[in-house]
């Protein structure tokens, strides 16, 4: 299916929405389990692995819903993060929700995605005075900062997409506005960015990453971007990849991982780049280190660690894998992080994570689980 038409697919989900030009009013609705076969033109996946996956996601769902239901403006709790971020766990689980079928105000979560959505709105600084004029932030998050604005402009501009003209949807716009242009003048001299939300010396490749795919989001779902800030940024990602193909983690900073080169090759497909001697010796580098891996008995039997940062890891390795042009090094690499989560699935439908929490760890989960039933338009084909 091309990338045109699953957007198309994906955006007549909010198409009711549109007729009327207001969403329905929010309520409990029935929690129907996730299904691909209920969106025509999508590839079914049904093994007794893909089947148990769906089980899986349906109860992680339900979690996310009831820890949100723990808060009052809409926000995800902490569940057990020593480090919290509720800006960038709310926008992950917004795009979780979002990911499996849920639009604003309709479906299994549509009454929870809203809340999200409205704290995501009233956490953006709209004075066009301020110097922070964009910033979605919250006073008890000093950690996600860049990041989580970079979440946050993401999982607004795929709410957006789904239902513009609603009265929510119009809110959306204003706040993604201020928010996109936050991303564009905050752009460091060398194309990219760093954690805090102002133009600086220093800059910082994952955050970079998360940006550039909010721009795209953001432009993907009609908004005004500036070609030259992505085409900056995709210079800089260019510029951090080594001899060897493995992208840095900044620019002067020799140190590459898996992870990072995932994340820098998933941005360059993001930014239209599928081909070229970038994304070809990213991808042949990436391909042997997880050849590699598959051959090391203590990783294969999960007695050693794949990545210090393991949900960051499998999030943009499936996005980058899932791109590549053999389809089957993705399969085959997604159905064994298929069964290492169904396996590390807690009994109530969370996954964990000792440093960012359990909302972290589960939302991200799900953004992977779902990537191939293609609902969520960034990560597309």
């Amino acid at each position: 299916m091309s990338r045109r038409g699953a957007l198309t697919a994906c955006t007549a989900l909010g198409l009711c929405l549109l007729c009327s030009g207001e969403e329905p009013p929010e309520r409990a609705q029935e929690r129907v389990p996730s299904s691909p076969e209920l969106t025509p033109g999508l590839e079914v996946r049904d093994s007794p692995q893909d089947r148990a996956a769906r089980t899986a996601v349906d109860l992680a769902l339900a979690r996310l819903a009831a820890w949100q239901h723990e808060e009052t403006d809409g926000s995800m709790p902490p569940a057990g993060a020593r480090e919290f971020a509720p800006v960038a766990t709310t926008a992950l689980a917004a795009l979780a929700w979002m990911a499996t079928g849920s639009t604003p105000g309709r479906g299994p979560y549509g009454a929870e995605l809203s809340r999200a959505l409205d704290y995501l709105i009233d956490h953006t600084e709209l004075d066009e005075k301020s110097e922070t004029y964009g910033y979605v932030s919250d006073q008890r998050d000093a950690l996600s900062r860049t990041h989580g604005h970079g979440f946050a402009t993401l999982a607004m501009a795929q709410a957006f997409a789904l239902s513009p003209e609603s009265a929510r949807g119009r809110r959306l716009q204003t706040a993604l506005h201020a928010a996109v242009a936050c991303i564009e003048n905050s752009q460091g001299s060398e194309g990219g960015w760093e954690y805090a939300p102002k133009k600086l010396v220093n800059h910082e490749g994952s955050v970079t990453i998360c940006l550039v795919q909010a721009l795209r989001g953001a432009k993907d779902a009609g908004l005004a971007v500036d070609r030259k800030v992505i085409e900056r940024a995709l210079g800089y990602v260019r510029r951090s990849q080594k001899d060897d193909g493995s992208f840095r983690y900044a620019i002067g900073n020799d140190r590459s991982s898996v992870a990072l080169t995932a994340a820098a090759l998933a941005t360059l497909n993001a930014g239209g780049e599928y081909s070229g001697s970038v994304v070809l010796s990213g991808f042949d580098w990436l391909v042997r280190e997880l050849a590699n891996r598959a051959e090391d008995r203590a990783w294969a039997s999960g007695e050693r660690p794949t990545s210090h940062f393991p949900h960051y890891e499998r999030f943009y390795l499936a996005q980058a894998l899932w791109q590549h042009s053999e389809r089957r090094v993705f399969d085959e690499w997604f159905a064994e992080e298929q069964r290492r989560l169904l396996l590390d699935q807690q009994e109530e439908g969370a996954w964990l994570d000792d440093s960012y929490g359990a909302v972290y760890a589960t939302s991200m989960s799900v953004l992977v689980l779902a990537l191939p039933d293609g609902l969520l338009p960034v990560y597309l084909r």
